[in-house]
């Protein structure tokens, strides 16, 4: 309860605005991780991506970090399993989940599926409070969206399985994030933000070590040219150390469910540069699914009626 009075205590106006500005920064440079995992499918592993992405990450803010996580080692120990959880869900599952999904299903399939992260982080963050009608409604109006989406247009898809492989590896990394957006509300306030993001970069990447080994020996490595490397630097510094940051800070202003709003513009982001850079048409059925999931995220994760 402390710590849930201390974020409603920071939520101000000006706080409110700081907190949504640096929401929609980190949705919009997440943008171009989905991009960037349909562009890698063919040429880097699913999980070496994720391996070298926070590798990369934990150097970037290691200079920062290096003192401050000396400093606040007996709090973090304290910590840990909190740490490894968030970690796990995070780091580990959700972004190797993703680039998992990007070997075959588009940029813009994977970021319409994200779109329904704030309903299921206004569920998972609501600390016991009935949902009413209007989050109910919007849950299940996004849930629709989904279930069109990843049924190709067709219900009858859905009730007989019949997914892309793909949209199924994004349902599992939008479930991981927003398992972590709504863990994040119970962060140890003694952690400071940079030592929490130089720790999980550390766990989760830890935990991938082993999948990391084995994706070498079955997959082999992969060039590293400049259509590898460039890539993962932008996902290690900007989608990792960057976009991490700025998330975690506008949760701990404003709320996850708050947060979360913000999220759902990451389609239209998402399908402008897939189309820009991929040249992945948008459809009218992905236009229409992109719709109901706006819709239903913006009425589930907005304030309770």
């Amino acid at each position: 309860m402390a710590v849930l009075e201390r974020v409603r205590a920071h939520r101000t106006p000006s706080a409110q605005s700081a907190g949504l500005t640096l929401a929609l920064t980190a949705t919009v440079v997440w943008s171009g991780n989905f991009v960037i995992a349909r562009a890698l499918h063919d040429t880097v592993p699913p999980v070496q991506t994720a391996f070298w992405r926070w590798i990369i990450a934990l150097l970037a803010v290691a200079p920062v970090a290096a003192a401050q996580v000396r400093r606040q080692w007996p709090v973090i120990r304290r910590h840990l399993g909190f740490l490894t959880l968030a970690a796990l869900l995070g780091v580990t599952l959700f972004n190797t989940l993703i680039y998992q999904a990007g070997r075959s299903t588009s940029a813009t399939n994977m970021a319409m599926i994200a779109a329904a992260s704030p309903v299921l982080i206004a569920l998972l963050a609501r600390g016991g409070e009935r949902l009413g009608g209007r989050r109910t409604a919007g849950m299940a109006l996004a849930l629709a969206g989904v279930v069109t989406l990843v049924g190709k247009g067709s219900p009858a898809a859905v009730l007989h399985l019949d997914f892309a492989t793909g949209d199924l590896w994004m349902l599992a990394a939008t479930a991981a994030f927003a398992g972590y957006s709504a863990l994040l509300r119970r962060r140890p306030q003694e952690i400071g933000g940079v030592p929490f993001l130089f720790m999980t970069f550390a766990l989760g990447a830890a935990m991938l070590l082993p999948a990391y080994g084995v994706s070498l020996a079955a997959e082999g490595g992969f060039a590293p040219t400049a259509g590898t490397v460039a890539p993962l630097l932008y996902i290690g510094v900007f989608s990792s150390a960057v976009a991490y940051f700025t998330w975690n800070k506008a949760i701990a202003l404003v709320g996850a469910a708050r947060a979360g709003i913000v999220y759902y513009l990451q389609p239209v982001c998402v399908a402008l540069l897939s189309s820009a850079v991929l040249d992945e048409p948008v459809g009218v059925m992905q236009m229409v699914c992109m719709a109901l999931i706006v819709a239903g995220v913006a009425l589930g994760a907005g304030n309770r009626r």
